[in-house]
């Protein structure tokens, strides 16, 4: 991964370049916005152009080093993990043994601390003494979508880098031009993904299509809808589905208004869209967006999944 592959990061992509341009890169670095954007793409072809033994303006992409940060195998370029619920003190002084020694093959030393909001406050404290003096020729990059869980100290000690969300149209283009995909699947994953191409290319290989599309089909159009069925899976799949739900039944609610069919998430469906148009009134849909979204919230409070998906079920087949 090099800066040329990132899309729709321009911004960040700039200030860093000139940081390297003006030899003002070093330190801790704090890259931030929502999951599945390019935080940690950007971190890794950071380490690359650093340490790339060929690359001027960007990395090569084919020297050892690239190769190596590719493996996950350069001995100077760290991605931490967590591998955890949190991410330990253990964690943070072993970062600090290795950061006070010369690079072994590397111009820079690079520590990737992803989802740093996880630290604990013991790690959070350690972190701080390190960022208070970094050594020379070292980053420390904390990558996470939950800045306001870190440590305002830490926050302090670091240049904070903002990711966005693409547009839409822009993402679409994207999947079309660089992914091969057709208009349907990449307007869907676009859709979906809420503008970030790593959530996108996730969902793509999931194959989330034919599990939407199965989803409808049993779910939603069955005659005998059967959805506490979804409570085998673990939660993160049960949410998933929900929201699936929730694309349908906003398809049919923007419909309703006259919205441009366009612009429905589901295009690949507007026949079975159109056929339920005369079954839910405004209220109907409401009501049943209403209840997915306090499902949806339900499971993160530990509430029975299956009481959930059978309570979610009467109340969207009572119309």
């Amino acid at each position: 991964m090099s800066f040329s592959a990132i899309k729709g990061q321009n911004k960040p992509l700039e200030i860093l370049k000139a940081y390297i341009d003006n030899a003002r890169l070093e330190g801790g670095y704090l890259f931030t916005g929502a999951e599945g954007i390019g935080k940690k793409m950007t971190a890794l072809a950071l380490a690359k152009r650093l340490n790339c033994l060929e690359g001027k303006l960007d990395s090569c992409g084919h020297c050892a080093s690239c190769l190596k940060i590719d493996n996950n195998q350069h001995p100077d370029v760290h991605m931490i993990l967590d591998e955890e619920p949190q991410i330990k003190i253990e964690v943070i002084r072993q970062l600090q043994k290795e950061i006070n020694l010369k690079a072994y093959e590397g111009e820079f030393k690079v520590f990737i601390i992803d989802n740093a909001h996880t630290l604990t406050a013991e790690a959070s404290n350690s972190l701080l003494k390190i960022l208070e003096e970094p050594p020379k020729k070292s980053l420390i990059i904390l990558i996470t979508d939950k800045p306001n869980l870190l440590f305002k100290t830490v926050i302090s000690r670091c240049k904070i880098l903002k990711f966005l969300a693409l547009k839409r149209e822009t993402l679409e283009e994207i999947l079309k031009k660089d992914y091969s995909l057709d208009t349907g699947y990449a307007h869907f994953l676009a859709y979906f993904s809420e503008g970030r191409l790593g959530r996108a290319l996730k969902l793509k290989d999931e194959d989330i299509i034919t599990k939407k599309n199965m989803l409808i089909d049993k779910l939603i159009l069955s005659s005998q809808p059967n959805l506490e069925s979804l409570a085998q899976g673990a939660r993160a799949d049960i949410r998933n589905s929900l929201n699936l739900l929730v694309t349908w039944f906003r398809d049919i609610y923007l419909l309703k208004t006259g919205v441009a069919e366009e612009e429905v998430i589901n295009s690949d469906r507007k026949v079975d869209l159109a056929r339920s148009l005369s079954r839910f009134s405004f209220l109907d849909l409401d009501s049943i967006l209403g209840n997915i979204t306090s499902a949806i919230a339900y499971l993160d409070q530990n509430v029975n999944t299956r009481l959930i998906l059978y309570n979610l079920r009467m109340e969207i087949w009572k119309a």
